[in-house]
């Protein structure tokens, strides 16, 4: 039996590994928190978003999700409200001056540096507020998990996506607030504020046109 449960288990990472490194909103937000913020902000935001996973996990499997996928009103409610959610970061990071970067080998200065939960928050919300990863998980368990996998086991898969999700996008905040990269965003710092304004608003765009499939 727990060879059954870690064949499943590696169907669904093998699936869910695209979906890690496919560039999104959480990807666009953990970079700027980390070119921005510093690195300990970038991690703290990739908690949030893997803590927010979990939560959409937890409803999937409770067969909630199901029912926000077959509400035209919640899905509709959700999306509407992320998408307005990541027009209001890109407004924000549009009118915002260009950012101070930290120096070498330094974390954001303490003018610059964001509360633990402001940046947890900020990595949850991104992510919660985003019906799509309702459908992917539906749609993933349904194909790859049996439905006689117990509710616990499930939790486990969870468990163990999120982990690896929270690694990919530390990995990501580490590279990014290395001196090297972090100096070559720095020569850029003030495209950093336009650029990252844009893809919010581009992902505001592409979530407002979403439907529920």
């Amino acid at each position: 039996m727990l060879s059954h449960y870690l064949v499943e288990l590696a169907g669904v990472m093998a699936v869910f590994s695209f979906a890690i490194v496919a560039p999104g909103a959480d990807t666009a937000m953990v970079m700027r928190q980390s070119l921005v913020h510093g690195r300990r902000a970038g991690i703290l935001t990739a908690f949030g978003v893997g803590t927010s996973l979990l939560f959409h996990l937890s409803y999937t499997i409770l067969g909630l999700g199901l029912v926000v996928s077959q509400s035209l009103l919640l899905f509709s409610a959700i999306k509407w409200a992320g998408a307005a959610y990541l027009a209001y970061m890109g407004v924000m990071a549009l009118r915002a001056p260009a950012p101070e970067l930290p120096a070498v080998g330094a974390d954001a200065p303490p003018t610059a540096r964001m509360s633990a939960a402001r940046a947890f928050g900020l990595g949850f919300i991104t992510n919660a507020l985003n019906p799509k990863p309702i459908l992917f998980f539906l749609s993933l368990f349904s194909a790859l998990v049996s439905h006689e996998t117990p509710a616990l086991v499930k939790g486990a898969y969870g468990l163990v996506m999120a982990s690896c999700l929270i690694a990919w996008f530390t990995a990501v905040s580490c590279f990014l607030t290395m001196p090297r990269v972090r100096d070559a965003f720095a020569r850029a710092g003030r495209w950093i504020n336009r650029v990252t304004g844009l893809v919010f608003i581009a992902f505001s765009v592409r979530l407002a046109l979403s439907r529920a499939e």
